[in-house]
């Protein structure tokens, strides 16, 4: 159920996903700091929506304990690894107006949450992307994964004449309609997920907003780097080659059947 209130309940309802991988010793402290913003500065109906997908160090565990005490913290367990596939899972079942997601390390200031969930209910967006790549941005991470991102978002420029700034941030909201009519177009169940979901929604004419954020690395970091790098390369060939087979879809002349005399 969403969380209850006092407050008129025509506000829009949110569910805020955590996908989690093997992350029982940060769990617990981050949903309580997660619970305590939003009961604090966030005025919407809200739930928080933890997904485990495949973890194997009693994360389960900890997310049943969390559920079963707070009303507004809800567990989805998935026995296959997959970011991508986890978002896909809890998007879908929910039927809240907006839905969220963001990594369990919460690198992203909490701040920021409000302003990617007005830039669809009040602006009109698609999707709300946080971005650490932004002038305003103020970010705190290593040269070598800033690199990394920057050359990533160009090459998604360069391929796929993107405009949106930073496809990878863990931070993203996204209308119940574009869940709906994008999510099922997506193909990626991992890492790419977020890039596929953001090139499809732009291809499509989608209006998604390029929010800055405050964020910090997290040290702790289980990414791996060279591979997720080659995975997303491959799925960045693919969206070209998709998109390509449609333009000549597009191009080519109808065909009218004619009868024989």
């Amino acid at each position: 159920m969403m969380q209850a209130s006092t407050r008129e309940t025509t506000r829009p309802t949110v569910d805020i996903v955590i996908p989690v991988l093997n992350e029982a010793h940060v769990l617990r402290e981050s949903i309580a700091t997660v619970r305590e913003f939003l009961l604090d500065d966030f005025s919407f109906e809200w739930r928080v929506v933890v997904v485990d997908n495949g973890s194997t160090d009693g994360t389960a565990d900890v997310a049943r304990e969390l559920a079963a005490r707070h009303a507004d913290v809800v567990f989805l367990q998935l026995e296959i690894k997959g970011r991508g596939r986890a978002l896909r899972h809890a998007w879908q079942q929910s039927r809240a107006d907006v839905v969220c997601y963001m990594d369990v390390d919460l690198s992203t200031d909490l701040a920021e949450l409000p302003r990617i969930v007005t830039a669809i209910t009040e602006d009109g967006y698609d999707i709300a992307a946080g971005s650490r790549l932004l002038k305003e941005s103020k970010v705190k991470r290593s040269h070598q994964r800033d690199l990394i991102s920057r050359s990533y978002n160009i090459v998604l420029k360069l391929l796929l004449r993107t405009r949106f700034s930073d496809a990878q941030c863990g931070f993203k909201a996204v209308s119940r309609h574009a869940v709906d009519e994008l999510v099922p177009q997506v193909v990626d169940e991992s890492w790419f997920f977020d890039t596929e979901l953001l090139v499809i929604a732009e291809h499509q004419g989608c209006r998604i907003k390029d929010v800055p954020v405050v964020w910090s690395e997290d040290d702790d970091s289980r990414v791996k780097i060279v591979s997720t790098a080659w995975d997303d390369l491959k799925g960045v060939f693919r969206l070209r080659r998709r998109f390509k087979a449609e333009r000549r879809g597009a191009s080519q002349p109808m065909q009218v059947s004619r009868k024989q005399p």
